[in-house]
């Protein structure tokens, strides 16, 4: 009987090999079709989205003095390939929601109308956490990343002056008055930005802060496989904190602020996750319960009322 409901429950999907395979070509091909009309439109718009870029180290430039920022590109061929490389980081997102609609064509037929039901919330969630991953660190933790190493040599420079003699008329060493020497053997330290330079640091903050925001999804999808738990999740917490110490120390500049803050977020991630999981395992358990599959003695951790206080 167990079978035969199984059976009714499945989407009508004998189709041969050889059809699976065209099926796959087809959606490969719409979702690559997709890509780069995607990546054509954020090309005809790409001068608009570098400016949006760099406006974390526009703001930080103009924040420490200088009225008209500038950045510089050195080969002829270098501002062209960073309006390609935005097109194809842009184009792939516009075009996220057809390549996933096209996966989702594909791998439905095989799924239980209950597994299908479980699955389309994380693909609505995970584009919206990696959207707003990548604005927490377009907004937040870039700006800072860009204080520290601009204001870093903004505050050496300014040490260099206040370092320097007075004039020899017993006068301050002022701006207006310090004049340097033509014999002077020193080198003026100052920042000429380049296009792709900024925006590599910009592109990947915003997609690794992008791919950490995506911890709930991942752990939530291997909890309702049954490949992770809420008491294994708990159990593992102090590597967890150790192993965000070290991603946030790779991912984000030396400025103890941004890692703090990128802890913090990822953290709290985690803890997140682990009550998603739980909250996955004492469904599971409920339904097994109604159907007789489980008793009070073979309870989950997720069902213990201690778990909110761990």
């Amino acid at each position: 009987m167990s079978n035969a409901t199984d059976t009714d429950e499945l989407d009508d999907s004998a189709a041969p090999l050889i059809e699976h395979l065209a099926e796959l070509r087809t959606r490969l091909i719409r979702s690559v079709g997709a890509f780069l009309v995607g990546m054509v439109i954020c090309f005809s718009f790409g001068g608009a989205i570098l400016d949006f870029m760099l406006i974390p180290i526009e703001k930080t430039m103009r924040e420490l003095g200088d009225p008209n920022p500038v950045m510089q590109y050195t080969a002829p061929q270098e501002y062209f390939f960073t309006l390609v490389r935005i097109s194809m980081v842009f184009g792939l997102a516009i075009a996220f929601p057809v390549i996933a609609h096209q996966m989702w064509r594909f791998v439905a037929p095989g799924l239980y109308r209950n597994e299908k039901a479980a699955f389309l919330p994380f693909i609505i969630a995970s584009p919206l956490l990696f959207l707003l991953g990548a604005s927490f660190a377009h907004f937040v933790v870039t700006p800072l990343a860009m204080r520290f190493f601009l204001g870093f040599a903004d505050a050496a420079s300014l040490l260099s002056t206040v370092l320097t003699p007075e004039l020899p008329d017993g006068l301050p060493a002022t701006p207006e008055a310090l004049v340097v020497p033509e014999n002077d053997t020193g080198v003026d330290v100052v920042f000429q930005g380049k296009v792709n330079e900024t925006l590599d640091i910009t592109l990947k903050m915003t997609v690794a802060f992008g791919l950490c925001f995506q911890l709930p999804v991942l752990l939530t999808l291997m909890g309702k496989a049954g490949l992770v738990s809420a008491k294994g999740l708990g159990d593992v917490r102090k590597y967890a904190v150790v192993g965000i110490l070290c991603l946030a120390a790779l991912v984000t500049p030396p400025d103890v602020i941004t890692q703090l803050i990128l802890f913090v977020v990822v953290y709290g991630l985690y803890e997140i996750s682990i009550w998603l999981v739980a909250r996955v395992e004492r469904k599971r358990n409920k339904e097994l319960r109604e159907q007789g599959l489980l008793d009070d003695e073979d309870d989950d951790w997720a069902d213990d009322e201690d778990f909110d206080k761990v």
